[in-house]
């Protein structure tokens, strides 16, 4: 196996895989263009705000193994909580109607079957719906597979997969939305137990994995942008990797993972297929105490904001698909925002605490059929080069638990590798 990785990129594909690659044993280099760690999965202190925020709000689903078991590799897993129940509390501001539906924790869902716990004017048959997609066909929309209509689509399944697809679930992959659900359903109503990072995504993702690595010998190298991959002409690998300080030649036992955005590995790659468009989202943080009783995280229906994430000393909300807000000025964004949170959290709309709009326009690609076709796989055509990042194909959607699997497979893939395949 090879001794040396080159670890080209420190988001959490690259995190992932430099943890990997250390824990079974070989040399790790990480490289990263920016002078921090975590790409689009970080914290940093907001000046303006006066607290420390994260570049957006993520879930974690109890039933995201590889999640979960990176959390404990980097000794953090203390630091992912939430409810102790598979309970999703809503508010429709339309409506002003509240319920709270209450998954049953073990694999068969007894809840469908109790009144107060399913959705609202749902009866157990309406959750056959589901039924189509778990069969769902390559190249056809969630919309083209199953019933996307109704009170069980509106109040539960389309908010849950805007969240986790980052866009119009309708028109999404039915294949990934399949895979998706499936895996969840495997396991019961309790993988499905929403948690979030109490300190922050720093501290739950990236801190502690700086820590562990820099402990084991690992070289952290930031400010170090990657500008060329030299690939040999005599053999299918790469020699060289240039960045802006440095030339660093390759030799039998080294090897590379590149963990980057699709547009740099496409730039560094010759022939390279990976998707093209892209879904923005926006994260809009208020300074403001959350009321007593208000749970961790709400879906809120019928307005601008989806989910209203409630921590100590700030309410926050998340935009998906938030391409035409993003247009505006943030302040008219968090104008808006804020008078659905005020009603969703029985708080008074004047004055608006201090804000702050996190927009990503770029945020992850858009899971689409047509999109899914360009997903490359970990392996390339050079038998020492690996890609890691959660748009190459993982068979999920852009989520935290696809970024962590693609930096594991392509540690453990460059490990399992035979010698003489090199």
């Amino acid at each position: 196996m090879p001794k040396l990785i080159h670890v080209v990129g420190a988001g959490l594909a690259g995190l992932a895989a430099a943890v990997q690659l250390q824990r079974r044993g070989a040399q790790v280099v990480l490289h990263d263009a920016a002078g921090y760690a975590g790409g689009r999965c970080r914290s940093y202190y907001d000046a303006r705000f006066g607290a420390t925020l994260d570049s957006g709000n993520h879930i974690v689903l109890a039933g995201h193994a590889a999640t979960l078991n990176y959390t404990r590799a980097i000794g953090a897993a203390d630091e992912l909580t939430g409810p102790a129940l598979p309970d999703y509390p809503f508010v429709d501001l339309a409506t002003r109607a509240r319920w709270t539906v209450r998954m049953s924790p073990g694999r068969l869902p007894w809840w469908i079957f109790d009144q107060q716990a399913r959705v609202p004017n749902t009866g157990p048959a309406d959750y056959l719906s589901l039924v189509p997609l778990l069969f769902a066909k390559p190249g056809r929309s969630v919309a083209q597979t199953m019933r996307a209509q109704g009170p069980l689509w509106d109040r539960l399944l389309r908010p849950l997969l805007h969240g986790l697809l980052h866009g119009e679930p309708r028109e999404a992959s039915a294949e990934l939305t399949a895979a998706l659900v499936r895996e969840l359903m495997l396991v019961g109503g309790s993988a499905w137990r929403p948690l979030m990072a109490r300190n922050g995504l720093g501290s739950a993702f990236v801190d502690p994995a700086l820590r562990l690595l820099q402990h084991g010998g690992a070289s952290l190298r930031l400010d170090s942008g990657l500008k060329e991959i030299v690939f040999a002409t005599d053999k299918p690998r790469v020699q060289a990797l240039t960045f802006e300080h440095e030339h660093i030649a390759l030799d039998a036992n080294h090897a590379v993972i590149l963990a980057v955005p699709p547009e740099i590995a496409q730039s560094m790659v010759p022939g390279l297929c990976a998707p093209t468009r892209f879904a923005a989202s926006a994260s809009v943080h208020f300074a403001v105490e959350p009321p007593f009783g208000l749970a961790p995280l709400t879906g809120v229906l019928n307005g601008t904001a989806e989910w209203l994430f409630a921590t100590d000393g700030r309410l926050s909300v998340t935009v998906n698909g938030a391409q035409n807000m993003l247009d505006g000025p943030p302040e008219t964004l968090a104008t808006t925002v804020w008078a659905e949170v005020a009603q969703a959290a029985n708080l008074p709309a004047t004055p608006m605490p201090a804000w702050q709009v996190v927009a990503t326009p770029r945020a992850t690609f858009a899971a689409l059929p047509d999109q899914e076709t360009l997903r490359p796989g970990t392996r390339t055509r050079w038998t020492n080069l690996m890609l890691a990042g959660d748009w190459t194909a993982t068979g999920l959607p852009a989520t935290i638990e696809g970024a962590i699997r693609s930096g594991q497979k392509a540690a453990d893939t460059l490990l399992n590798e035979p010698m003489e395949r090199r």
